[in-house]
């Protein structure tokens, strides 16, 4: 299904939405789950919208801005993953793996402006020396004007410009090589979450990975919402047991302290 201008500018505007937001990293709009949604009601399919974010989201589980580090851009992703499938017509799982592209190329874009804006860091400082909020607002609305400007052009020129170059593309690949890119975007929910793990599996947690592995692999559901409401109820049992021991330290740090807790005065001992 092509993509009309109008859609290629809502799409535009959506990305320097959550461009700007992954880039100042506030409301999380930017997350693949809410990109992908979004992407999916502008372009009248927003079925395929959520699954594609559940899949892209799992993706980029794990991966986060660190310190200098920046990984393939989740906004630009979620995004395209949507356009891709939407135009032409190949399942999620596989436009993830055709999207990672436009990710990276956003990665880099990024990571060059980070380089470049480091330049106005002298005039910067010297504005905020001389407390010229003025001045240190303009530069400050400069690079994030780059930035937004940068991310419609990117999408703009992606989903609407280059659709039919796209297209012709897909369809030219060998069904090996489609189905490839299938099996690598159903491999990156699990890689992206296997990430996660690696930084917050604690072994007191891990019966209830086990749990949730067994309830989610070997019992028959039309759907995974009973294994994610046990979940919740794993995760508030966890919460309230936590909450009341952390009331029990509270209490027992108190009669340490209190002048009560040796039976009374202890001077004539």
């Amino acid at each position: 299904m092509s993509i009309t201008l109008t859609q290629g500018l809502l799409l535009g505007v959506f990305a320097i939405i959550a461009g700007l937001d992954s880039w100042l990293e506030v409301f999380y709009i930017f997350r693949p789950i809410i990109s992908c949604t979004v992407t999916g009601l502008i372009l009248g399919d927003l079925q395929m919208g959520i699954i594609a974010g559940g899949l892209t989201e799992l993706a980029f589980a794990g991966l986060t801005p660190a310190g200098g580090t920046q990984p393939p851009n989740p906004a630009i992703c979620g995004i395209m993953t949507v356009v891709i499938a939407h135009s032409t017509n190949v399942s999620p799982s596989t436009a993830i793996g055709l999207s990672l592209p436009f990710a990276m190329l956003m990665q880099y874009i990024l990571l060059m402006y980070y380089s470049v804006f480091s330049f106005f860091m002298p005039k910067l400082d010297q504005y905020a020396s001389e407390a010229n909020t003025k001045k240190f607002a303009q530069i400050s609305y400069l690079t994030m004007g780059i930035v937004c400007l940068t991310f419609f052009l990117v999408t703009f020129l992606s989903a609407y410009a280059a659709q039919a170059p796209m297209a012709a593309l897909v369809k030219a690949m060998p069904v090996w090589l489609i189905h490839g890119f299938e099996l690598a975007g159903g491999i990156l929910p699990a890689v992206g979450f296997a990430m996660l793990l690696k930084v917050l599996l604690r072994v007191e947690f891990m019966p209830y990975l086990l749990l949730g592995f067994v309830v989610a692999s070997f019992i028959n559901f039309d759907n995974v919402l009973p294994a994610a409401v046990i979940g919740i109820i794993f995760a508030m049992i966890e919460f309230f047991r936590d909450k009341k021991h952390k009331e029990l330290q509270a209490e027992i740090e108190n009669m340490k302290n209190s002048d009560n807790f040796f039976g009374g005065d202890q001077d004539g001992i």
